[in-house]
């Protein structure tokens, strides 16, 4: 059951982003009056002067060397090599010489194993050996409490391992107020306490109240390989200083401070928590999982909730976010139900989502981080949120993303700047190439639905779509924007559907942008579920849509735009089939009014008048 570690070098994947592109021919940007509009002219937006390509550095965060686990602890256990510790309510009982007892006290001065059972009312386990071999306790119907103190003390040990018996029920419960020894002493501070290594294991079931402060603590390391654990602590329920790693078991934790936590500060190679697998159901009133520096997850059931869910108010020093890393939070996979009071997953650094399914209700903002943020695949839906994805340098490479927001749903902003983005008309057709600053919206992939309060889509920055869906259902004032950016949208493929305000509508489309764009403005607020149609000359279907809110304008691009090809755009009428985010692909369409027709002749059309482009 040894635990042994070794260095591997975890270096954060934020590296260098060079964005090279090669300037398609000049384009412009037509805008069209409806037939029910009055006659004017089209405007003319020039394009921007092509420019050279930039080199966008994205920050970086230093490399962080982690130590990582090469061998699990075995569960197995001899026990007729034990060493049996009897607890007979007020005594304790142990006839070996490694083993001292002095009352209700017994102190394990020795490496080996040692079986404990029985009750002890008020005293003390303590184990101060200095032995480089391990020393192993098995749990077998233990009932440990004290008044003074922590029932459970591992005072000194290379190696500490607890074993919990197969079905055996286990329980420790230490005072609500310490008496030490010697005034200055602030430890321990749990009910379990560890200044060296601790590794749980075991098949058994171990509930521990901890009514001091910690529940579960180790100055050290803290390693969970199983076992079925219920915590309730008067601060934070388990706690590993350098690391807490847990590879399996089910884990029950009530903290009214942070529930999971690794907060060394000192050492670039430890604060970190990794989980690899087991069920975590985390009630706390600070965070539910928290790392001073990195945060892994490869697996695992994860229920959540912190500071009294997503509807409570927070005080403003109060931290109490679901999965909070100080560094760098990667997730590979898992079920996680997140229910937080402040954001669901964050990072002070890099954030990466590779997989998983996410179900996330949250005050503030689901998935948050400072720097870069990165989602490659997963089913993520934020049922509640104030901003649902937000971080300086963002890339959506895969996933089903679903976001509801009271106010922006996808924000790429810099951490540094003041909040607000841009209000003016651009004079010219802006150019993704020519952008020299650091915040960047990336769609690659994915398939993303977004209920929006505020923008839908909003970057301080510049936004590039390459492929992927889009589907916006956004504001209705008209102080926000389905799609809102500050410098430029590049978007060479995917389709975006964005129904919103007109206010300050803007659509997709820059002087690089390979694929057409289109915006239409309605002259008026139409009622949600209002078909929206476009078909082309032949009557073929290009899009059937109806927003879910009440809108005034549509911005759209699709790889079906040609150059040159004429549209008809229909409001109303009725579809058939079944539509997905509120789209018809398939079914039929019987017309409604038809509301304009136009040509493309430029890489962005807009028609009507409102917004900004």
């Amino acid at each position: 059951m040894e635990y042994s570690m070794k260095q591997n070098n975890l270096a954060f994947w934020l590296a260098a982003i060079f964005i090279g592109l090669t300037l398609a021919a000049c384009q412009a940007t037509t805008v069209q009056t409806s037939s029910t509009d009055v006659p004017v002219q089209p405007t003319i937006i020039p394009n921007t002067p092509a420019s050279a390509a930039q080199t966008v550095t994205a920050p970086t965060v230093p490399a962080t060397d982690v130590p990582a686990p090469t061998n699990a602890p075995t569960d197995v256990i001899d026990n007729a090599s034990s060493v049996p510790i009897t607890l007979n309510g007020d005594s304790i009982t142990a006839n070996n010489a490694s083993v001292q007892v002095n009352g209700a006290t017994a102190t394990i001065i020795a490496a080996g194993n040692y079986e404990l059972r029985g009750t002890l009312n008020d005293g003390q386990i303590i184990v101060n050996t200095a032995d480089e071999k391990p020393v192993r306790l098995i749990l077998n119907g233990v009932k440990l409490a004290n008044s003074k103190n922590a029932p459970l003390f591992i005072a000194n040990a290379n190696k500490f391992i607890i074993h919990l018996a197969d079905n055996s029920e286990n329980f420790i419960s230490d005072a609500s107020a310490y008496v030490f020894e010697n005034a200055d002493a602030d430890e321990p501070n749990a009910a379990l306490f560890s200044k060296n290594d601790l590794t749980i294991s075991g098949n058994g079931a171990l509930t521990v109240q901890g009514n001091f402060n910690d529940g579960v603590a180790s100055k050290a390391g803290l390693v969970i390989a199983g076992g079925k654990i219920s915590v309730t602590a008067a601060d934070d329920g388990i706690r590993g200083k350098d690391f807490l790693i847990v590879q399996n078991g089910e884990l029950v934790v009530n903290a009214q401070g942070d529930g999971l936590k690794a907060d060394n500060d000192e050492d670039a190679d430890k604060g970190y928590i990794t989980v690899e697998g087991g069920k975590l159901n985390i009630t706390t009133g600070g965070d539910a999982l928290t790392a001073e520096r990195v945060v892994t997850i490869t697996s695992g059931e994860f229920n959540l909730t912190t500071g009294g869910g997503s509807n409570a108010k927070l005080g403003e020093d109060v931290s109490a976010k679901g999965i909070k890393a100080g560094a760098h939070l990667e997730i590979d996979g898992g079920t996680f139900n997140i229910n937080a009071a402040d954001d669901a997953l964050h990072s002070k650094g890099t954030l990466k989502i590779n997989d998983g399914k996410f179900t996330l209700a949250t005050g503030d903002d689901a998935i948050n981080t400072e720097t870069t943020l990165e989602i490659n695949a997963g089913k993520i839906n934020i049922s509640q949120s104030n901003e649902g994805i937000e971080g300086m340098v963002i890339t959506l490479n895969g996933g089903d993303i679903r976001v509801v927001s009271s106010d922006d749903a996808i924000n790429a902003k810099d951490p540094d700047a003041a909040d607000g983005g841009g209000m003016g008309r651009p004079s010219r057709l802006p150019d993704f190439s020519a952008y020299t600053g650091r915040v960047f919206l990336y769609i690659h992939g994915g398939n993303i639905a977004i209920d929006a309060t505020g923008d839908g889509l909003d970057a301080n920055g510049a936004i590039q779509m390459t492929g992927g869906a889009v589907v916006i259902n956004g504001p209705t004032v008209r102080m926000n924007g389905a799609v809102d950016y500050d410098a430029a949208f590049n978007i060479t493929g995917g389709t975006l559907i964005a129904a919103g305000s007109s206010g300050m509508a803007q659509t997709s489309g820059d002087a690089s942008s390979s694929q057409n764009s289109l915006l239409i403005h309605f002259g008026k607020t139409l009622p949600g579920g209002t078909l929206v149609h476009i078909q082309n000359s032949a009557g073929k279907n290009i899009l059937t849509f109806a927003p879910t809110k009440e809108f005034q304008s549509l911005a759209f691009s699709s790889p079906q735009l040609a150059m040159g090809e004429t549209y008809s755009v229909f409001l109303g009428g009725s579809a058939a089939g079944a539509s997905t985010n509120g789209i018809y692909p398939d079914g039929a369409y019987t017309p409604g009014e038809e509301f304009t027709t136009f040509t493309i002749s430029q890489s962005v059309t807009v028609i009507g008048r409102g917004g900004m482009r």
